[in-house]
């Protein structure tokens, strides 16, 4: 049976406007490209370097 994996909720808090466009794509990648939007993504490290790249645009929820 496989492994439960760890998940980490996400929420987007400030503009992607006047940001470079890597940014943008990573914001797109996680799943939130709107201020207020949430997303529950795998905890994987991966996933944490996009989280730390955009990391004043973002809040982790409830850790």
């Amino acid at each position: 049976m496989a492994k439960a994996s760890k998940t980490i909720k996400v929420e987007q808090i400030g503009s992607a406007i006047r940001r470079h466009h890597s940014q943008r794509s990573t914001l797109i990648g996680l799943k939130l490209n709107k201020i207020g939007r949430t997303a529950e993504l795998q905890d994987t490290p991966e996933v944490r370097g996009m989280i730390n790249k955009v990391h004043h645009l973002v809040r982790i929820v409830g850790e």
